[in-house]
Parts: structure tokens; sequence; C-alpha cells
């Protein structure tokens, strides 16, 4: 008889659909989360959300009090998954907790939904100076600021006059192994850019970008929506270095639109850094035999048609797990990932019945 039980694992947008999904579905839901709140990447870092700015916890409140209030999602904080046997309907996996205790559970199928993590600049071999100059700074940086309510340069507590955003990051970088591209990247620098210029009107704004990769309405709703109400200044080109001269920045690269070289000085210089798979993710594809992509997240088995079933039978992924995804892409496949293990654990129950 299949345990009908759905083990979900990571408790950001991704997994809370999940285990609300599948926990309206009538299964009982198993919510691990490794840290000790609910709400992942975006409620941990984020101020606001792309597209639309709304504040991060107001936009995120419904969806985590409703899991807090579901009857039937129990809520693991500070637990991870170690190890797990069996099969699909009947998997045994091992959780240590906070202080270290183990417990057994019993689970009929699992919903990986452990995200990903920021690229680390300093990977870059300082060519933006990360770890060198305080006014060199990262998009989490910003939204950490933002949360504040204000900009201002680490460096002197000053606010910045002119503001510099480099794309792509760790992202579309075949020298450093990310051979992909991290689909939000551009369209958080383009939100970033209007929260910048409505705390600070009178600053300059750029971005520095390879190509603005602005995909469905993002295109309307941030990139013509920058430039047109809120003047950012939009630039073709690749930074390939940057410099302290005084108590400014001296950014070097080049404009690839004109073919001429650049050097200008800024105040503040954001890094749009992309996606990479986290910690947690590597460690779940080990606990439960996945294998990955080619680009080193989970792998799936049926895209473009099936996105969220893995290679592993009774085993899901969902969100950034899988890939680089916006929060829009990990919602969705949240929901997917809950109707595709239910409908798993109904039809093992009917056979064995």
């Amino acid at each position: 008889m299949a345990v009908d039980r759905l083990l979900v694992i990571g408790a950001g947008p991704a997994g809370i659909e999940a285990a609300r999904g599948a926990a309206d579905l009538g299964t009982e839901v198993l919510l691990v989360e490794a840290t000790g709140e609910l709400g992942g990447t975006p409620y941990h870092h984020y101020a606001t959300l792309t597209p639309h700015l709304k504040e991060t916890h107001e936009a995120m409140y419904p969806m985590l009090e409703g899991i807090k209030a579901h009857p039937g999602i129990d809520v693991r904080y500070n637990a991870r998954v170690t190890k797990s046997q069996g099969q699909a309907g009947d998997f045994q996996v091992t959780l240590v907790g906070e202080n270290g205790q183990e417990t057994q559970e019993s689970v009929g199928a699992i919903v990986v939904a452990t995200g990903f993590q920021h690229f680390d600049p300093g990977r870059e071999t300082q060519l933006y100076g990360y770890y060198e100059f305080e006014d060199v700074i990262t998009l989490v940086d910003a939204e950490h600021m933002m949360k504040t309510g204000k900009i201002v340069r680490p460096s002197n507590g000053e606010p910045p006059e002119r503001v510099a955003f480099i794309q792509c990051v760790g992202s579309r970088d075949r020298q450093i192994g990310n051979r992909w591209c991290s689909k939000v990247c551009c369209g958080v620098a383009s939100k970033q850019s209007i929260e910048v210029k409505r705390l600070l009107p009178n600053a300059k704004v750029f971005i520095f970008y390879i190509d603005m990769r602005m995909y469905g309405f993002w295109e309307d709703q941030l990139y013509w929506k920058a430039q047109e109400e809120h003047k950012v200044n939009y630039v073709r080109g690749i930074v390939t270095e940057i410099l302290k001269k005084g108590d400014k920045l001296l950014m070097k690269g080049e404009d690839t639109t004109m073919g001429r070289p650049v050097e200008v000085l800024m105040d503040l210089v954001i890094l749009s850094v992309g996606m990479e798979p986290s910690r947690g993710t590597v460690e779940m594809a080990q606990v439960f035999g996945m294998p990955f992509e080619d680009h080193g997240f989970l792998a799936t088995v049926g895209e473009p048609l099936d996105t969220v079933s893995t290679p592993v039978p009774g085993v899901f992924v969902a969100g950034a797990a899988a890939g680089p995804k916006d929060i829009e892409d990990s919602v969705s496949m949240g929901g997917s990932a809950a109707v595709k293990a239910v409908g798993l654990l109904n039809r093992l129950k009917r056979s064995s019945a």
C-alpha cells in the first residue's frame, strides 16, 4: 500500500506552492526547510518582487500564512534530509534537525524545491573588485539596502550620484563554465534601476549589457518603463575592469554599439549576479540518486512537456533546482509537481487495492 504522504524539500515559492497544492488535494504533506523561516531566497533577500515592484513580505504573506495554518502540512524547520531508501510509494527518509537529532519518516513521493544560490563575483578573478572596493555590490546587496528604504555608497554612507549595473556576472560565461543565461537578471536590474530613481530622482543610472533579455510582459513593464519614465540609460557594452580613482570607481570597457573604448566614473556599481545550483540541490541529488543536466541543475525527463518529473520514479523537482527560473515559473512548477505527485500516489493506491 502506497504511503499517502508527500515530502517537500525547500520552503521557497516553489516548495510552498507544491505543499499547499498537495495538501488541498487531500494528501498529507511533510515540508522540510533548512532555515528557521518560510519563503526562501525572495522572502529573505528581496525588497520587492519583479515585475510589479510589490513589497515582498506583503506579497508573500498570504502564501506563508496559508502554509502555517494548513492542518494537512507538517513543517519542520532547521532540518535537512540526509538519507533515503525505498521506492515510489514507499520511501524511508532520514531527517536531521537543528540539534543533530535524527528522525525517520515514511513518504510516498518527494518534491525537491531547493532553489539556487547567487554567483560569487569573487570567482571572476576580481575583475570587478567586489571584495576589494566597498562601492562594488551585488543585486542582493542592493535589495538589502532597498529594504531599508535608501541607497547609499557603503564607503561613506552618502547617496550616489552615478550608479551603474553590470549584467551577466556569472552568467553566459564559458570561461568559468557558466554557459547559461540566468533569465531574471535583466529584469531584476531594470526593476532596481526604477527603484534607485524613485529613491534618488537626481541620480544618473546606467545599465551595461551584452543583450537585454526581456521576455513576455517584462519588455513593457520594466525595460521601456525604466527608459521612458525614469530616464535610465542602457549601454550595450562590455566592462573589462574596475579601478579606484580618488573616491570614485573608474569603469573601463567597450561600447559595442559604437565600437569604441569607454572609461566612466561611477559612485556605485551593482553586479547582476546569476544563478547556480544551491548546496541543497547538490545534496539532494546525492541523497536520491538524481542525475544533473549538462549545466549542473537537476535533470528532468519530459521537457518541454513535463518540466517536473525526474529520472527517479516518485521524485519530482520544482523551481530553480531545475535551472534558472523566475518566481512565476517556480510557483507554476510547484503546482505541477504537486498534481503529478498526488496523481502518482493515487495510481499506486488504486493498483494495490
